[in-house]
């Protein structure tokens, strides 16, 4: 591991914190973080050392523990090549590896090509990951951007902007991160909207003209008349921002910014939540509230955790007429709580040294009050999924315990019939592997499509499932259709019926259509896979309808003289014959493997010492069953 130099800038910024973490893992993240980002330039154009120590700066008024820091130095360390998954989480821990693949994963979400809608985009942003720190270093990456948007040029800078403003900013909201949201809101409005908002910068320069600069006044009014009546309160002005302005004159289809009641608001912080109400009494006695303008969001709080007083007022010492005061009133818990939202609830642990840890239960609890969804259960589809990435960074949406096969078949059904090996992560996987969010997935094929019908077992995803089985069927489809001839000749030869003739002419007439020599050997197909039975299929084929149904019944499929059925794992019709070096259906019936052979299954047991030499891929699980 490369040594850290004492001057490092990533070192001066986590010392400049209030509240930095300087351990010998973080020191440790620096040194590979220098070492791995020298000479890098992010897309941005900043240099990857410098947006990384951006991202740092806007993550640390977090108070954020130490592999949340290690994460946000290390969460572009895999682009660079110059370490491997498993090596850092050797270095690092699992949990650095899962965070620093969560974001990896977030940081593809983007709105631009992208098939799924906004809401469903955000909503994967927010559901992907049962631990806050993984958005978070998601939404700080996005607020950096912000700062080199001049590097950039004007279509990534169209691009970054339509992300944040429309995907990253409505989910700093969702968390109530309101710092994070309204950085982004401000610093991606004038790009989307640069006529939008000159004109109301314009409006609002007009309107400070006129009133002139009241607010600090008014605030100092309320200090005094606070302090009066022995309230310990700081008093604290603020102005509407662009973004909250043009939003709300859009949803109330207003022209101009005095049309709004809260441009201009006074936010008051106390001590405790009684202190919240004096305060409230006190505004009321000097001045003239606004008739349904009040709002109890600390009886009732709102669905992301927000909580705090509002009421507006007018006809206040030094307001200017005409104009509204909105007036926020809430403890510092609760303002820190709109601050930081969900991260303000991180919990203090001792472990020999300070750690900071979120209650997992609570952020799960926190988002699922937040879904607001039309669609009803959409949230609890999405948590029973995953999201993985392929190597160009496409996100594939899979079920929760799918494995690479069903990633393959997934992405091209093509790709799963000719799958030979996967890289996650890139390390090679076993087949039953299941994957996790923020997976990289490759997948290694052959020339041509060489399934096995032992992959059944490997697919955890019913669209897999019904792909691999149809190309099996079709691979031995000659073979059903001489089984189901087969069937049918013996039918017609106990009923003492002429046999199937080569154009098939016994059934090609079924409810007074006429088939194809095609949809007739589909018909036999079926019969021979047994899917379609023959009692049932004779009261469809015209030529045999008349046949009393007294024909003999149609047994399973099974081998000639057993006591007991055999059954292939997964369904997989085929016709079975018993090995004769270990005559598995003579004395007790042991445990037994099948092989596939020649369109047949050999039946072996598991014991049978020739199964050495089997070729592995061709195994497939054989179970008894009780006979008919």
């Amino acid at each position: 591991m490369p040594s850290t130099s004492p001057s490092s800038a990533l070192r001066s910024t986590l010392l400049q914190a209030a509240s930095a973490v300087l351990t010998p893992g973080v020191d440790k993240a620096i040194a590979l973080a220098e070492h791995a980002y020298a000479g890098e330039i992010h897309w941005s154009g900043l240099p990857l050392i410098e947006h990384v120590e951006d991202v740092l700066r806007a993550l640390l008024p977090f108070e954020p523990d130490e592999e949340a820091i290690t994460a946000c130095l290390l969460h572009h360390v895999l682009e660079t090549g110059t370490i491997t998954v498993m090596d850092l989480e050797e270095e690092f821990g699992s949990t650095v590896r899962s965070l620093i693949a969560g974001v990896q994963l977030l940081s593809q979400v983007q709105v631009q090509g992208s098939r799924q809608s906004i809401d469903s985009l955000r909503l994967m942003l927010l559901s992907v990951s049962d631990d806050i720190r993984v958005p978070l270093i998601i939404l700080c990456d996005r607020v950096s951007l912000l700062l080199s948007l001049d590097k950039m040029s004007e279509e990534d800078r169209k691009w970054c902007c339509e992300n944040i403003l429309y995907l990253f900013a409505p989910v700093a909201a969702r968390l109530g991160i309101h710092a994070l949201k309204q950085r982004m809101e401000n610093g991606a409005f004038p790009v989307m909207y640069p006529t939008d908002a000159a004109r109301i910068a314009e409006q609002m320069q007009d309107l400070h003209a006129r009133t002139g600069d009241f607010l600090p006044d008014t605030a100092r009014y309320f200090q005094s008349a606070l302090d009066i009546h022995d309230i310990e309160a700081n008093v604290q002005v603020r102005e509407k921002l662009s973004y909250s302005i043009f939003s709300k004159m859009r949803a109330k289809s207003c022209s101009h910014v005095e049309q709004l009641h809260d441009l201009f608001a006074l936010r008051i912080l106390v001590e405790t939540e009684a202190d919240c109400y004096r305060v409230l009494g006190v505004l009321h006695q000097l001045g003239r509230p606004v008739a349904n303008r009040f709002k109890d969001y600390i009886a009732f709080r709102k669905p992301n955790g927000y909580r705090s007083l509002h009421t507006t007022m007018m006809r206040l010492p030094g307001l200017p007429e005409g104009v509204y005061l909105e007036v926020q009133v809430r403890t510092h818990q609760m303002h820190r709580e709109a601050e930081y939202g969900i991260a303000a609830h991180w919990k203090y642990k001792e472990r020999g040294s300070k750690e900071r840890m979120l209650d997992r239960a609570q952020l799960q609890e926190a988002l699922t009050r937040q879904f607001d969804l039309t669609r009803e259960g959409e949230y609890s589809v999405l948590t029973d999924h995953i999201f993985v990435l392929t190597p160009t960074g496409e996100i594939v949406e899979l079920s929760e315990g799918a494995t690479p096969l069903d990633f393959a078949f997934q992405i091209h059904t093509d790709l799963g019939l000719s799958f030979k090996a996967a890289r996650v992560n890139g390390d090679i996987v076993p087949l039953h592997y299941q994957l996790e969010n923020g997976d990289i997935v490759e997948i290694i094929k052959h020339k041509q499509p060489q399934p096995s019908p032992a992959w059944l077992t490997f697919v955890r995803m019913a669209s897999s499932r019904a792909k691999l089985r149809r190309h099996l069927s079709l691979l031995h489809r000659e073979e059903h259709i001489a089984h189901g001839r087969a069937i049918l000749n013996d039918f017609l030869r106990k009923h003492r019926l002429p046999p199937i003739d080569t154009d098939l002419t016994i059934l090609r007439h079924v409810d007074g259509l006429t088939l194809t020599v095609a949809e007739c050997e589909d018909m036999l197909m079926r019969i021979g896979q047994g899917y379609d039975k023959l009692p049932a299929l004779l009261q469809h084929i015209d030529a045999l309808k008349d046949i009393p149904v007294a024909a003999p019944k149609q047994k399973r499929p099974a081998i000639k003289g057993v006591r007991k059925a055999i059954e292939i794992e997964g369904g997989l019709p085929m016709p079975l014959r018993y090995a004769k070096c270990c005559k598995p259906d003579e004395g007790t019936h042991d445990a037994i493997i099948g092989i596939i052979s020649r369109g047949s299954v050999m039946v072996h047991r598991k014991k049978c010492r020739l199964l050495k030499a089997a070729n592995v891929e061709r195994r497939v699980g054989v179970k008894w069953t009780t006979g008919e």
